[in-house]
This record gives structure tokens, sequence and C-alpha cells, in this order.
């Protein structure tokens, strides 16, 4: 449930070969009125980002299968370039 106060987590997913790969494209905040502030670190390649609530530890329930980089301060590359 979206609650005043409640931090995000935005995600950039892209598909590889491996399975997906999660970057961590920045957060989100909920306001009073149920609407949302979202702060991009990156912008996504192909124009899609998925929110969700900001997970505690890496193994999150949804996240398995596939690779994922960023949420706890992680610095994996994810291909591209540097």
């Amino acid at each position: 449930m979206l609650t005043a106060g409640k931090r995000l987590a935005v995600f950039s997913i892209r598909e590889g070969k491996g399975g997906s790969i999660w970057v961590r494209a920045g957060s989100a905040f909920v306001n009073k009125d149920g609407s949302l502030n979202v702060l991009l670190d990156v912008l996504p390649l192909d124009g899609k980002l998925h929110v969700r609530e900001a997970a505690e530890k890496r193994d999150a329930p949804g996240m398995s299968g596939g690779r994922y980089a960023g949420e706890l301060g992680l610095d994996a590359p994810v291909g591209g370039h540097s």
C-alpha cells in the first residue's frame, strides 16, 4: 500500500541472455495526496521504468532468477560504457 513518506525503488529492467538485469535508476517518494515524486539517477534506454517498495535485502521476492545491481549500493557492472 502506498502511504505518505514511503520510499520506493525505481528500476530499469533489461532482458539479457542470462535473464533479467535490474538496474537501480533512482528513488520515488509518496506524497500526502498519494502522488509520487520520482528522482532519477539514470535514464532508461527503452523509456520504461519499474517502481516497487524498496527492499531491505538483495534477495527480495520477485527478483530471483535475474541479475541485480543497485538496491544496496552495489556497483555491479551491467554492460555498456564506463
